[in-house]
């Protein structure tokens, strides 16, 4: 009963007020986009995930939780490879699936990967450039130098991540004089400008203020209609809130995933129940 009121806490927090996305059974059973199986992970000889299979459904909000250092980031940065280009000497066992397909393959193609997996970071990191600028990047590294192409993708992109009303006659002002949740609603929408099919963010509103979060957290619920979204959280009110799975995470293990309400309310796993109501964590 103190976790089924816990849950009800989280989902009627002020914090935010994007729609409870928690009824995943009501929506039917969709297809994985992404499955891990048996994945392991290595920095060097430390070995920071182990065995981890898991399956993440399309456009659905799968959320990771766990307490710090558990490997949440890890395994999230492991799903478009971004790991290997930030850090070296990573490596990988097991296998990653996109639609079926080893993403670690020799053959795959990681810019190709990167386009199709798209990132937002904790820390929202908008390039010293104009927010058209910012926001046409990726389709210009692509190769396309059509103005109007990217003018249209532009005003596309800023309008998927809600921006759009806000900053639409600033387009030739530099990115750095947005406010925090509009810089990272800018870097999501960068991240669409690339027209990717699965969107992985790393804490996108840990430094954001209640009213940026509530932004964001319904830009999730809106954006999950057309993309499959792996978030990070440290905030259980906040995946209780925008998932409708969501996987437990501790030591580098997966211990436990389902659907949000029941793993809130009913966790099968004791370390779950504790982390969940805050004995450890």
């Amino acid at each position: 009963m103190a976790l089924v009121k816990a849950f009800t806490q989280f989902v009627d927090s002020p914090a935010g007020t994007a729609e409870n996305a928690v009824n995943g059974d009501a929506a039917g059973p969709r297809p994985p986009k992404i499955e891990t199986e048996q994945m392991g992970f290595f920095y060097g000889t430390h070995q920071a995930l182990r065995d981890i299979t898991l399956r993440i459904n399309e456009r659905a909000v799968t959320a990771l939780i766990g307490p710090s250092g558990c490997g949440k980031s890890t395994f999230l940065r492991s799903l478009n490879r971004m790991n290997e280009c930030i850090i070296e000497g990573t490596r990988i066992t097991g296998s990653i699936r996109l639609d079926g397909e080893d993403i670690y393959a020799k053959e795959v193609d990681v810019v190709s990967l990167r386009k199709r997996v798209g990132m937002v970071f904790q820390k929202s990191t908008p390039f010293p450039k104009s927010i058209f600028d910012n926001v046409s990047f990726g389709p210009r590294i692509a190769g396309l130098t059509n103005r109007a192409e990217l003018t249209e993708i532009v005003e596309r992109s800023l309008k998927q991540a809600a921006l759009w009303n806000e900053v639409k006659d600033r387009l030739k002002e530099s990115a750095m004089a947005l406010s925090g949740g509009q810089q990272q609603r800018l870097c999501i929408a960068r991240a669409l400008a690339t027209s990717p099919e699965t969107l992985l963010m790393d804490e996108p509103a840990s430094a954001l203020d209640p009213a940026s979060t509530a932004r964001i957290e319904d830009l999730i619920f809106e954006l999950k209609q057309n993309y499959t979204i792996v978030i990070v959280t440290h905030n259980m009110q906040q995946a209780a809130r925008i998932s409708e799975v969501t996987a437990f995470f501790c030591l580098g293990r997966l211990v436990e995933v389902g659907q949000t309400k029941q793993l809130f309310t009913n966790p099968s796993q004791k370390e779950t129940e504790d982390y969940i109501t805050g004995r450890f964590g």
